[in-house]
């Protein structure tokens, strides 16, 4: 199946919207229309601005196709392609017959009008059903962007190959494909009552903002120049380091090309340079097995926010010294020894604060919430010393 995209964009009467302002608002539709899917979109949103690949995990009816269409329809003149691989596929069906012409003149070329060599976006279900003879042209197309076309090799327009399977491969032809997917996402049918009676209720949707390929291209030359502060690397390296200790191993290959999808994330969501929180995005893009999955995001959340949780235990911790102190005592001595007994709790406590505040410098992290944080313990301090 291959369309060209017929929509026209679609703004407020009037008002003429940025691509970036589109773009917020194609983020916002899609959200509304894919319920309990809002990573899958920024995921999908991600990879076509960075020029990456998505590979959708999950039962049949998850809506898998439908969200790698609407996308392209929210694209003027992107061409699209969507076909359902079966053992049975041949490479006529997904990049062309053979031309007659071109045999005349002993050269085996396909001629590739309306197939996956000429989509912008494409859709491949069950991918991992392709047979040898389409793999190892589809490995060439999303690695290198290339076709084989009899004697020449042609540059191919695909942004983004959205595949989906309903299980995983099991044979190591397909794990080269498999791996060439940077964003990995396990999708399941809706599980809130709430927003399955959304779904059911929803009325079909009336209207679709829509960017051209022009406006594509400029937002991402925006993504390019994103800023990834220096922290950012460093904290990427700690996540290798930790998950290899678990022996979670990503490729380097992946966590360089981790870096565009990072500064697309951080772009989709209104930040002008990757900020510390674009990184749980990487929970998509580093585990190999689903299984793989909870331990991942669980690594880059204790790596990223351990040392606020505890300097924020901390806190809690010196406003109970605080309240106990404020209590009545019986007498005068009672009273002075509980102070001194606070005055030196909090002491160690602001101690543990300064090695949390070092630890965190060291390894580059963000330290405006955990100074804020020192500033009241030793607000609370002051305020102990003033009544001792």
């Amino acid at each position: 199946m291959f369309l060209t995209n017929p929509f026209a964009t679609v703004g407020h009467s009037g008002f003429i919207m940025t691509a970036r302002e589109k773009l917020k608002k194609i983020r916002e539709e899609l959200k509304q229309t894919f319920l309990e899917r809002s990573d899958s979109i920024d995921g999908a949103l991600s990879a076509l601005l960075s020029s990456q690949h998505v590979l959708i995990i999950g039962p049949p009816g998850t809506a898998k196709s439908m969200l790698a269409d609407e996308i392209c329809r929210r694209i003027q003149g992107a061409n699209y392609f969507q076909w359902l691989l079966t053992r049975f596929s041949t490479p006529e069906e997904v990049f062309g017959a053979v031309s007659l012409k071109a045999l005349e003149q002993d050269d085996y070329r396909r001629v590739t009008s309306h197939k996956l060599p000429e989509a912008h976006i494409a859709f491949l279900d069950e991918i991992f059903k392709a047979n040898s003879s389409i793999l190892n042209a589809i490995l060439a197309l999303i690695n290198e962007r290339i076709f084989h076309n009899g004697k020449e090799i042609v540059p191919v327009p695909l942004l983004t190959l959205f595949g989906a399977s309903n299980e995983l491969p099991e044979d190591d032809e397909l794990m080269a494909l498999y791996d060439r997917f940077l964003l990995r996402f396990v999708v399941k049918y809706i599980e809130e009552d709430f927003r399955f009676l959304r779904m059911l209720e929803a009325a079909p949707q009336t209207e679709r903002t829509t960017i051209n390929l022009q406006e594509l291209n400029e937002l991402q030359t925006q993504v390019r120049n994103t800023k990834i502060p220096g922290f950012i690397y460093r904290t990427i390296a700690d996540i290798r380091r930790e998950l290899g200790k678990k022996n979670i191993v990503a490729s380097d290959r992946r966590y360089r090309q981790s870096l565009p999808l990072l500064q697309a994330h951080a772009f989709l969501t209104g930040e002008s340079e990757v900020m510390e929180k674009d990184l749980f995005f990487l929970e998509h893009v580093l585990w190999r097995d689903p299984g793989e999955q909870t331990e991942v995001s669980a690594t880059i959340r204790e790596l990223l926010l351990g040392y606020e949780e505890e300097i924020k235990e901390l806190l809690y911790e010196s406003r109970e010294i605080r309240d106990s102190a404020l209590r009545p005592w019986k007498t005068s001595d009672e009273r002075a020894r509980a102070l001194i007994e606070f005055h030196t709790k909090l002491r160690n406590i602001l101690t543990k604060v300064e090695q949390i505040v070092e630890k965190a410098k060291k390894l580059g992290r963000p330290l405006e919430q955990v100074g804020a944080i020192k500033e009241e313990i030793e607000e609370i301090q002051k305020q102990m010393l003033e009544r001792f």
